[in-house]
């Protein structure tokens, strides 16, 4: 054997130690209770169960445990089932687990966004974004989002149809309501869903099996993707996006035009004149909302290129498009599936049409409390982050409290996940986890809710800083349509539901239902 051959021969062996052999014995060395790394990996690739489903199926494989070993890809992750726990590492000892895993982080665009920084820099724009997402930021977008609504109720109204399917609807109106809120661009994908903002975003979000084998190896090898430059995302739609926001920009610098949506707050924090404000409004936008931590709420500002802007929007396209819209036809699905609680919200949106004078208003739909238990309870049975991930940045001591466990060092580099499926269908945590009960968010009865067990759109400093806009897009347009609608069943619909083996949640069958048009 030659030299070179045998250096070769050397180094490959080296290299399949350290990525394959070494993880596998990860957990084993810690003497840490663990999954066969080869049975995760082939249960991840071969099961053809959604990651939703076997995500909850993992939480429930293991009841006693506070924690155990899994392997995410042949990666060693520790699945975290104790709330103290999880609330020690989203939030007490938050400092160990300030980053993601990422996906873009060679992509000169998509790189800078919000979900994709880590460390110092990832506190700095949240602390310079975080004054975008506050109730009074809410309420100058409101205008869009409620005229985008209406618009989509009368393209409803006008199609007549006797079954519908609401994923793909839905997904339209989410897509105006982003472009109009983030990009500020009107669109209006219910009369032309061929128009290319919609063409371009349902692409971005709708991974090729190229682009999921691109993603896969990111995942497993970011630092050479990084290193090369590696694109995930093909230039001509990022190209697409940030040409949009360019020529927002230098319209609006130039003809002096304020708009209050995303792109002028975005502006703003350019030139640093974003602040963080409260008002009495804060407490009142949902039980789901989250809050601001004390962490983001101090006063960082970095500096914000046109770049960073247009990466900021396209993550609102990438992370809203999808769930909000999902969410919707979750709800809807729901709301025919329980014709009491539909007509019990029924009830309330009349009631509050009345009160109104017909005229709703950003404080008119906060008011609504049992759209917020209807929609915090949806958020429950299927939150559409149904496990999240963290990145240990700082070696982490985990201690024993049983005689099964072992203290042992979780080292920097290491990943948590955090089963929130699984917290959510807890029957300990809330009783009768299938049954779809709003009920369980009512005044009266959120006080039997057991802090930290709720977590819709995450835990800690690190949660989604989108989650006041999501919430408020989904009761606004849930007004409107069930204002001059009931959602009936109809015979494609489909319960209950089956989830596809896809990263997100997305029905096997699509959300196929039925719309009456209600008389006043």
């Amino acid at each position: 054997m030659t030299a070179p051959l045998l250096v070769f021969f050397i180094v490959c062996i080296f290299l399949y130690y350290l990525f394959f052999i070494k993880p596998m014995n990860y957990w084993k060395e810690k003497k840490v209770f663990h999954l066969s790394a080869l049975r995760s990996f082939l249960r991840t690739v071969i099961s053809g169960k959604s990651f939703y489903d076997a995500t909850l199926d993992l939480y429930r494989k293991y009841p006693s445990r506070r924690y155990f070993g899994n392997y995410l890809l042949l990666k060693p992750t520790l699945f975290v089932r104790d709330l103290d726990l999880i609330k020690a590492i989203t939030i007490k000892d938050f400092e160990h687990f300030t980053d993601h895993f990422t996906f873009f982080q060679s992509d000169p665009i998509l790189g800078n966004n919000l979900f994709e920084l880590q460390g110092e820099r990832w506190k700095d724009m949240r602390s310079t974004l975080s004054p975008a997402f506050t109730s009074a930021k809410m309420k100058g977008m409101y205008t869009f989002i409620e005229e985008t609504a209406k618009n989509f109720t009368q393209h409803l109204y006008d199609m007549n149809a006797e079954e519908i399917e609401f994923k793909k609807e839905f997904t339209m109106f989410s897509n105006d309501v982003i472009a109009t809120c983030a990009f500020g661009i009107n669109c209006d994908s219910f009369n032309n869903e061929n128009n290319e903002f919609f063409s371009m975003g349902t692409e971005l979000i709708t991974p090729s099996p190229r682009r999921k084998l691109t993603m896969f190896f990111a995942l497993m090898f970011p630092k050479i993707f990084k290193a090369f430059g590696i694109p995930i995302i093909s230039q001509n739609i990022l190209n697409f996006f940030k040409e949009i926001v360019k020529e927002n920009i230098e319209t609006r610098e130039k003809h002096n035009i304020f708009r209050p949506d995303m792109i002028h707050l975005l502006m703003e924090a350019k030139r640093g004149r974003l602040k963080f404000e409260t008002n009495n409004l804060d407490q009142d936008d949902g039980y789901a909302v989250v809050q601001e931590s004390t962490i983001t709420k101090s006063i960082r500002q970095m500096e914000i290129t046109d770049n960073i802007i247009t990466a900021q929007a396209v993550v609102f396209l990438i992370g809203g498009l999808d769930t909000n819209s999902t969410t919707l036809a979750l709800m809807s699905h729901q709301l025919a599936i329980h014709q009491d609680i539909q007509r019990r919200l029924q009830q309330e949106v009349d009631e509050v049409f009345k009160q109104c004078d017909g005229k709703l208003t950003y404080e008119v739909v906060l008011r609504m409390k049992y759209l917020d238990q209807v929609i915090s309870e949806v958020l429950r049975r299927y939150p559409l982050g149904y496990a999240i991930m963290r990145k240990c940045v700082k070696d982490y001591k985990i201690e024993s409290y049983k005689r099964s466990e072992s203290t042992f060092i979780l080292e920097k580099g290491a990943s948590v996940t955090i089963p929130i499926v699984g917290i959510h269908m807890d029957p300990l945590l809330f009783p009768d986890p299938e049954k779809f009960d709003p009920d369980r968010f009512s005044d009266e009865n959120r006080k039997n809710i057991v802090p930290g067990s709720y977590m819709p759109f995450g835990s800690g400093p690190r949660n989604c800083i989108g989650s006041r806009f999501a919430v408020l897009e989904c009761k606004t347009v849930m007004v409107c349509l069930l204002r001059k609608f009931d959602i009936v069943p109809t015979k494609n619909t489909r319960n209950p539901l089956r989830f596809k083996k896809n990263i997100t949640v997305s029905s096997r069958d699509g959300f196929w239902l039925g719309l009456r048009k209600r008389k006043h």
